[in-house]
């Protein structure tokens, strides 16, 4: 017997449709034999326009007060899909966060997890029960409040419960049949991937790829967890995230070992440039200014730092964050000014990122120029660069993104005769 955690996003359980259907694949699942742990996302864009509301009311929510409005979308999730089972005749009881033994840190709204104790969902399961957990959130021990993750903090509550679990896999249900070479909704001769490591899954993810959130991947691979990402729409199998070279899910015989250099290219609308112009080139500065950036629980991507157009023995220095991060980050940066003694602040939200991940990137002339020629060819200019050992990813216009991924998806020949299927929702 396996246990198996499975998490739903929000696509999934839009309505009361999508919750009978996922109800069915949960059974379905059981009846094969596993035990079953389900984490589920908030139904459709609930989360969205509980935002919205709380938007109507005040223009400024306290966080304590938005985590414990914005929880209640998983929590209704969890209980219609636990209502369902036990109409269909099957054993399921639901819990949320805190009740499942998710401690996080206490900063409210993309709270960190410290600790994961499911006693309770581990005597459910013990007792034949399907349990379903609310995803996206969690307790802070040292308040005793609710808290949440942040977007996509369901795909991290469900791989931190099966690591805990030790589950045999973690399954990641969405809307399409798994892990693409682009986003199929904008390349539509984008291929399926049908496995791949966690370290480039790591960097898709990280470039804005939606199908898995970069902090899921990241717990993953740190505890060895295999995720298989695949749709909730159908029964087509999915991609394999291995993590590790002793994962249980082994390269089959008769495959190739060496796999295609270029895995997938991925793009990021979420994020802003800022642009702190004449910076004084002097030891420190680089510090301050990123001191100021965390003290407002900012998280910096790209960072380039050029000669100021200000003049002499000044610099600039531009990096990327989230476009939601935005507001907090400037004011901490307008009132540290004259502190720091920089001339001004440039700030820019139409733009977007594109990255090609693939190993060997470094190793295999070439790939740069084939890269930087495409999006020439394509008019799109770049505004910023960054670079890995697996990754090459760009900042441009935002409305030249989507002819950049087209583009570069084409040229590294990752383009198929087959269309890819898109069954609905956002990709999450």
């Amino acid at each position: 017997m396996s246990l198996i955690v499975q998490k739903f996003g929000g696509s999934s359980v839009s309505d009361a449709e999508g919750i009978k259907r996922v109800a069915r694949r949960i059974m379905d699942t059981k009846a094969a034999g596993n035990d079953v742990v389900v984490v589920v996302s908030a139904m459709g864009d609930t989360t969205d326009e509980l935002l919205d509301l709380a938007g109507q009311l005040t223009d400024d929510p306290p966080a304590r007060e938005m985590d414990m409005l914005l929880s209640a979308g998983e929590r209704m999730s969890m209980a219609l899909l636990a209502m369902t089972i036990d109409g269909a005749g099957e054993k399921a009881v639901s819990f949320t966060g805190s009740q499942a033994g998710m401690m996080t840190d206490a900063v409210h709204g993309k709270a960190r997890i410290i600790d994961v104790s499911p006693q309770r969902v581990r005597q459910a399961v013990d007792r034949g029960y399907v349990a379903i957990v609310a995803g996206f959130q969690g307790m802070s021990p040292d308040s005793n409040d609710v808290t949440t993750m942040g977007r996509g903090g369901s795909d991290t509550t469900a791989v931190a419960l099966a690591a805990a679990l030790n589950a045999d896999v973690c399954e990641i249900y969405t809307d399409v049949d798994g892990v693409y070479t682009a986003d199929p909704r904008i390349v539509s001769a984008a291929q399926k991937i049908d496995t791949i490591s966690s370290e480039e899954m790591l960097e898709l993810a990280a470039s804005g790829a939606k199908i898995l959130h970069l902090r899921c991947v990241e717990y993953a691979r740190r505890f060895g967890v295999p995720l298989h990402v695949r749709s909730s729409f159908s029964e087509h199998e999915g991609t394999w995230v291995l993590p590790s070279e002793d994962d249980k899910i082994k390269i089959q015989e008769g495959e190739p070992l060496e796999q295609p250099i270029i895995s997938g290219v991925a793009h990021d609308r979420s994020e802003a440039k800022v642009t702190v112009v004449g910076v004084p080139d002097v030891p420190g500065k680089a510090a301050e200014i990123f001191g100021v950036i965390a003290g407002a629980h900012s998280n910096i991507d790209m960072i380039v730092q050029n000669v100021s157009t200000a003049g002499k023995d000044k610099t600039d220095i531009s990096f990327t964050l989230p476009i939601v991060e935005g507001k907090e980050a400037l004011d901490a940066l307008r009132d540290a000014q004259s502190r720091v003694g920089f001339e001004a602040i440039e700030y820019d939200d139409q733009v977007g990122k594109l990255s090609l991940i693939g190993a060997g990137m470094r190793s295999n002339p070439g790939v740069s120029y084939k890269f930087f020629q495409a999006l020439h060819e394509a008019g799109v200019n770049v505004d910023m660069i960054s670079t890995s050992e697996i990754r090459i990813s760009v900042v441009t216009h935002a409305d030249k993104l989507d002819d950049a991924v087209r583009a570069v998806h084409a040229v590294f020949g990752l383009d198929t005769d087959v269309e890819a299927t898109v069954y609905g929702g956002t990709g999450r």
